[in-house]
């Protein structure tokens, strides 16, 4: 299976976050190549795939194995070594890549403090080298940063044969919905036109849906917002009647159905935000019921 692509896999240890991003003229790639467990590390398997790289390369670094060394261990079992590139970042940040003298050019591999990015069949040595910088320069959360160096090695030309899919995962410890596993995010682009950018626009619609709102944002449901508020709720059939900026328990009832069916319940309810919004959620409902 030749999983020609470029991709990164990265440790934040103020997040303590681990993640890969990852994109390809090949369908679903991120049900190949990614791996990761919060408190281990990180594996990124591609061109000519050994899919076992990533849950044995995470069982040696979960024993105590540091990335470069398991990573030895990985080649030494494979007789197809030549043909593989992968890539691991371990519990503390340390990395380790590999990429075997039988992949298709350009292909090679850099690595950075806590990180490493790396491709074959690319446009050339640029897409990697813009993936890196990317990476190091942008901001935001470490997923943010991630689909950034992504961004960055298509500019520079990514995948000669063009695109098709794109993935990012990030684990935390308790990290999942609910808080019992560690998959913090886990999106998917599988056949698109444009996949970086569609990634892209799952993350934002991640962060809208699951972070929490920042003091900074909340506003005081004034007369103003209120009627806002209300004239989007009788437009779209929540209620009845005359806007009137009154933000009465009526109102507060029936916005709270609102925010459940748009999957909002993170960002406000009624016993947290009865008088007030986040700015975050307002831009949200004003963008999608103008």
């Amino acid at each position: 299976m030749q999983i020609h692509t470029f991709s990164i896999v990265a440790h934040d240890a103020a997040e303590a976050a681990w993640g890969v991003a990852v994109s390809s003229k090949f369908p679903a790639v991120g049900a190949v190549v990614p791996w990761a467990q919060a408190g281990v590390g990180a594996v990124a398997t591609q061109s000519y795939a050994k899919m076992g790289f990533g849950p044995d390369g995470l069982a040696l670094m979960g024993n105590g194995r540091s990335a470069e060394d398991a990573l030895g261990a990985l080649l030494a079992a494979d007789d197809g070594r030549e043909t593989r590139q992968v890539a691991l970042v371990d519990s503390q940040g340390g990395v380790a890549a590999h990429t075997g003298s039988d992949c298709h050019d350009w292909a090679g591999h850099r690595t950075g403090a806590g990180f490493s990015v790396q491709g074959n069949l690319l446009a050339g040595e640029a897409v990697v080298e813009a993936m890196a910088t990317a990476y190091t320069q942008a901001e935001g959360e470490l997923a943010d940063r991630l689909v950034a160096a992504l961004r960055a090695g298509e500019y520079a030309g990514g995948d000669k044969r063009g695109k098709q899919s794109a993935a990012v995962l990030v684990v935390r410890p308790a990290g999942g919905y609910g808080g019992d596993n560690d998959r913090y995010l886990d999106l998917r682009v599988d056949d698109a036109e444009e996949p970086v950018q569609r990634l892209a626009e799952l993350l934002r619609m991640h962060h809208l849906y699951f972070q929490p709102a920042k003091d900074a944002d909340i506003l005081r449901i004034d007369h103003d917002i209120a009627s806002e508020l209300q004239a989007i709720l009788i437009k779209q059939g929540y209620m009845t009647g005359e806007v009137n900026g009154e933000w009465d328990e009526v109102c507060q009832q029936v916005f709270f159905m609102l925010i459940g069916n748009e999957n909002l319940e993170m960002r406000w309810s009624l016993e947290r935000n009865r008088y007030s919004i986040d700015r975050v959620v307002l831009d949200y409902l004003r963008e999608r019921f103008a």
